[in-house]
């Protein structure tokens, strides 16, 4: 059966049925909840309390259930039962309190992705953060920086158990705001790209066919490929918590400008997505605004990464906002986009042929001073390991590498990633930003991130300054790649 029939079989059994219900993750079983979209509504948002003492949020980490779609309910793990979780939204430099009580059966870790922040403190096991033990708490406190779309999510380790870590509903926007944003739109939405009921497959879990165009500058010499191992797919998406048609409709004016928040909140999945009629205005990527803001016809994010671009509404009539892929969009993941007084069918139209996501447009010319350093990465795949699953290699090693990555604090960094995969990778550094330097060859500067993907067998440089001391751990951000070997963990010395 094709991955297609598969996804659309399964899909008319669900809503045919009723099912679609997973059992509980962890913890005790909750009652059937229906969790109110994020668009029908305001933003759920968590605003900080003013009495001392007390934390400025409280995320709940428990057992909930979630209604994609009438009569097509699952179960997770969420925050504070909502997904995503509430937003946290607040002012660049602030003091932060945050308190996290963990309502399962098994120790949590929040990662605070995009902040600077002590490694302590940011939600990694692997540099040394403590876990929010099971049925207790722990208070997360830290200064909010840099400002520009942040995120929250769960840190922990699932190897094979897909109910655990990203593999949940355990994700939230954390927005730090800036005393320079000028606000010259007219409204802000946050969306987020997912998928759900993930299962263990042989198919690819990047669905996008390769350009044929593509510069492949790591792709080793002709030879037979080994066979593929067990990788990690779902059969359902979701923008926030609906499938598409499911919920409502975002509803604009002809003339308005709507900022929106993009996020790809995947454990697996890289994505793109269009509105058929409409450019993006690309301001900023993973919170940092670009140099050369660019219009263009679609987005690309993986997982880990975050776009804001402004949307001209100047075409009237009822659009959907979605997928490129038909499959994925056809199985949930896209939202309809409704101008007043019109009541017509959602439309779709694919964008232009030569549509492509590129990341140097958004930077410019500007030469890069010479690196104290250069560190190369080389990224390679043992295919078909033990249980029949892939892993994944730094350097010819999985993780741990033993002191093979050191920084000084104030030294730059050149970075280079050496994809010899036929697997796309968003590559996250914690706690830092990095300056994209070039991509398959291609020079760019001024584009600062903190998850870039590299390409399938492809090349990219980054320049990343040592300014925030501590261990820093440095990943593919898909689930099953981190789990087996993806990661590499930096020493200040």
């Amino acid at each position: 059966m094709m991955r297609r029939d598969f996804v659309r079989l399964g899909w008319a059994t669900m809503i045919a049925s009723g099912a679609g219900k997973l059992r509980p993750a962890f913890g005790k079983s909750p009652g059937l909840q229906q969790v109110q979209g994020m668009l029908r509504h305001p933003m759920a948002s968590l605003e900080p309390k003013a009495s001392q003492g007390a934390a400025d949020f409280t995320l709940q980490i428990a057992p909930m259930m979630v209604e994609l779609a009438p009569q097509v309910v699952i179960s997770t793990i969420g925050y504070s039962n909502k997904v995503p979780g509430p937003l946290l939204r607040v002012r660049e430099g602030q003091h932060v309190t945050v308190d996290v009580v963990n309502d399962t059966d098994v120790p949590e870790y929040v990662h605070w992705h995009g902040l600077f922040v002590p490694p302590e403190v940011d939600g990694a096991a692997e540099e040394g953060t403590p876990p929010v033990p099971p049925h207790g708490r722990r208070r997360y406190q830290f200064v909010a920086k840099p400002a520009g779309s942040r995120w929250y999510h769960s840190h922990t380790a699932a190897m094979l158990d897909l109910h655990r870590g990203a593999y949940t509903g355990q994700f939230g926007f954390f927005m730090i705001d800036s005393a320079h944003d000028p606000g010259l739109y007219d409204q802000e939405v946050f969306l987020a790209l997912r998928e759900w009921q993930y299962f263990l497959s042989t198919m690819d879990q990047d669905e996008m066919a390769a350009d044929p165009n593509d510069p492949r500058p790591e792709r080793p010499s002709p030879r037979d490929l080994p066979p593929n191992g067990l990788e990690v797919s779902a059969p359902l998406y979701s923008i926030n918590d609906k499938v598409l048609g499911a919920g409502e409709p975002l509803r604009v004016k002809p003339g308005q400008r709507v900022l929106m928040h993009l996020l790809n909140a995947s454990a697996s999945q890289i994505h793109r997505v269009a509105l058929p009629g409409h450019k993006f205005q690309v301001i900023a990527l993973d919170g940092n605004p670009v140099p050369a803001p660019q219009p263009v016809d679609l987005i690309e994010i993986a997982p880990g990464e975050r776009v804001d671009a402004i949307i001209e509404m100047n075409n009237p009539g009822v659009w959907i906002l979605g997928e490129t892929r038909d499959v994925a969009r056809q199985s949930g993941m896209g939202i309809v986009v409704e101008y007043a007084s019109q009541r017509q069918r959602a439309q779709w139209a694919p964008p232009p042929p030569k549509s492509r996501w590129d990341y140097t447009i958004f930077g410019t010319t500007a030469p890069h001073p010479a690196p104290d350093q250069t560190i190369d990465m080389v990224f390679e795949k043992a295919a078909f390991g033990p249980n029949r699953i892939n892993h994944w290699l730094v350097n010819e090693k999985e993780y741990p590498h033993e002191r093979e990555f050191l920084l000084r604090e104030g030294g730059r960094y050149r970075l280079v990633f050496h994809n010899r995969s036929d697997d796309s990778h968003p590559l996250h550094f914690h706690r830092h930003l990095f300056e994209l330097v070039e991509l398959n060859g291609k020079p760019t500067a001024g584009v600062k991130k903190d998850t870039v993907i590299v390409p399938a067998f492809g090349r990219a440089s980054v320049d990343l300054v040592a300014d925030q001391p501590g261990l820093t751990l440095f990943h593919c951000h898909i689930q099953q790649h981190m789990d087996f070997g993806f990661m590499a963990l930096f020493r200040y010395v």
